[in-house]
């Protein structure tokens, strides 16, 4: 290339042009030849280099090559051959221009350095593709991970093209920044929490994509379907979008129902108040009358009671109602409602089935209802909680019993 800077510096000069001109304008005549030349190259060494590598994956069976190929892995390293013939030309004006070698080899190192950079990223977005093809990533998320190593390449790259600019060893400038750190932890500071906190959340499988989380601080309600590493994205049952920092789901109280997905059931927990004036002893005609209800014995059994069925045993799950003397009205209805959870076929009959009385109040006596549905999807499972509470509300009177309600 010197020959080529000789050869125009020669003909400048004999068009007339002064020395200090003429040696200028060959030097940027050959620096746009050697940008030309090398843009050229690059051309005819992608379509060679790309070909050979796209019937190379074709042929292996693996799904590495051909990840990294679809992330253009391949196609951003062609970009090397330019910039070593870029490097290799700084010598093309000799000694007539001191600072033009630099030149050169800075654009050279700048390019080498956006390269590397821009191969690593890739590299990385195929690494978060192939990890995520494997059932565990669901489980061990790591695209929070992942993007810390993104912030490095992109610091330490920033800081070497820095460092050429102003003609300055990379490592000074790393000796710098301790003056400037307390700078860098207030501008990272959400990145660094929310690397801590993805560290935490991977580790302790706290949640992950997929599970459905309740932050009550922020109105959240819905299901995640991104965790980066400062936002983590939550679809609500809503259909809106809320973006929260990582850290809150170390830091704030999290409600994962991904427990409840696992265990196979979901739990109904409400309760219904008694207008206590309707509770009573039952006579023979009440009797008759709560007897004759639909599956009434089916739901419950009747006998006399022993010593051993006030004690912890293996039955102690059976449904009996043991009569003394003469039974209530409530005690008969809450025998009712265990027989009906248990013969309903909506209802987990490996989970809790409890029915139970709470503390009396102002408004009434609570009677509490705990079971648990098989039905996990909302629709199904409101379906049910309806359909249970309806039958509870239209079985009542036929007890003799009333719901309490405020008179008005």
């Amino acid at each position: 290339m010197s020959v080529f800077y000789d050869y125009i510096k020669e003909i400048l000069l004999d068009y007339g042009f002064i020395s200090r001109m003429a040696i200028d304008g060959a030097a940027l005549i050959g620096l746009a030849t050697i940008l030309a030349g090398s843009f050229l190259i690059y051309l005819i060494a992608r379509l060679i280099f790309i070909k050979v590598v796209s019937r190379v994956v074709a042929r292996t069976k693996g799904i590495w090559d051909d990840t990294l190929y679809n992330h253009k892995v391949f196609h951003v390293l062609v970009h090397f051959i330019p910039a070593i013939l870029i490097y290799s030309t700084s010598t093309i004006a000799g000694e007539d221009i001191v600072w033009f070698p630099e030149l050169i080899r800075g654009l050279a190192h700048i390019y080498i350095a956006i390269i590397v950079m821009a191969a690593f990223l890739r590299f990385l977005n195929a690494v978060q593709e192939i990890y995520n093809t494997y059932p565990y990533s669901k489980d061990r998320p790591i695209k929070g991970y992942l993007q810390v190593v993104k912030i490095l390449i992109y610091f330490f790259g920033s800081i070497f093209i820095i460092a050429v600019l102003v003609n300055k060893n990379p490592s000074t400038l790393f000796a710098g920044l301790g003056a400037i750190a307390a700078v860098l932890m207030l501008v990272f500071r959400d990145a660094i929490l929310g690397f801590v906190a993805s560290i935490q959340l991977a580790a302790n499988n706290m949640v992950k994509p997929g599970d459905w989380i309740m932050v009550p601080r922020f109105n959240v309600d819905g299901t995640v379907y991104d965790i980066t590493l400062t936002t983590v994205k939550v679809q609500n049952w809503d259909k809106t979008i809320t973006t929260i920092p990582t850290y809150s789901l170390v830091s704030e109280s999290v409600i994962n129902w991904s427990g409840m997905k696992e265990s196979g059931g979901r739990r109904i927990q409400r309760s219904i108040f008694i207008d206590m004036r309707s509770i009573r002893l039952c006579d023979k005609p009440m009797l008759d009358q709560i007897y004759a209800l639909p599956m009434f014995k089916e739901f419950i059994t009747t006998d006399g009671a022993i010593a051993d069925d006030y004690q912890d045993d293996e039955n102690r799950g059976a449904l009996k109602m043991h009569l003394f003397e003469t039974p209530t009205n409530l005690s008969l209805f809450m025998k009712y409602l265990e027989g009906y959870c248990v013969a309903h076929p909506g209802i987990h009959e490996h989970m809790t089935r409890l029915i139970r009385m709470l503390q009396s109040t102002d408004k009434g006596l609570p009677i509490e209802v705990v079971v648990f549905s098989k039905a996990q999807e909302s629709l199904l499972y409101e379906a049910l909680q309806n359909e249970l509470f309806d039958h509870i509300f239209a079985v009542l009177p036929a007890f003799g019993l009333r719901v309490f309600q405020n008179p008005t």
